[in-house]
């Protein structure tokens, strides 16, 4: 192989991991329905005995209004709404169109009841997302000491 054809092959090389390097990726904790994006869904490790675990994720970019109505993990026997203005043992999270939304552990969160198993730091376990449109949304719950943005 001659020089010019070695440096050039160096450069188209260097040409592609540069491109690589510069374009957008998907995040482990991102989740999309057909009109909007789950952000981080998460909730802390929870302590020995304990029967139910606060959950928190950010809904955006949001393209038409959407109601979050179901959640299914194999770690909780069910899961309900609480804070301001949640009606008890129920979920039901309305998503306003183009506005961010948030459950969170100060507001209006959302519980899962009757745990399982003890959720342990830096586990992932499935979520199920069920939405009044009918998209279902695969997601992962991750057990965290904080947030992440």
């Amino acid at each position: 192989m001659s020089g010019s054809m070695a440096r050039r092959s160096v450069l188209h090389a260097g040409a592609a991991l540069c491109v690589f390097a510069l374009a957008p990726r998907a995040r482990a904790c991102e989740f999309f329905s057909s009109n909007l994006r789950v952000f981080h869904p998460w909730t802390r490790a929870s302590p020995p005995g304990s029967d139910s675990a606060t959950v928190s994720m950010i809904f955006d970019q949001v393209t038409r209004a959407d109601r979050l109505i179901a959640v299914e993990t194999p770690v909780a026997e069910g899961a309900e709404m609480g804070g301001v203005g949640a009606r008890a043992n129920v979920v039901d999270f309305a998503i306003a169109q183009g506005r961010e939304s948030a459950l969170a552990e100060t507001g209006t969160y959302l519980r899962l009841v009757r745990l399982t198993q003890p959720l342990e730091i830096g586990r992932a376990y499935p979520l199920k997302l069920v939405f009044e449109s009918g998209d279902v949304v695969a997601a992962t719950l991750n057990i965290d000491y904080m947030r992440f943005r």
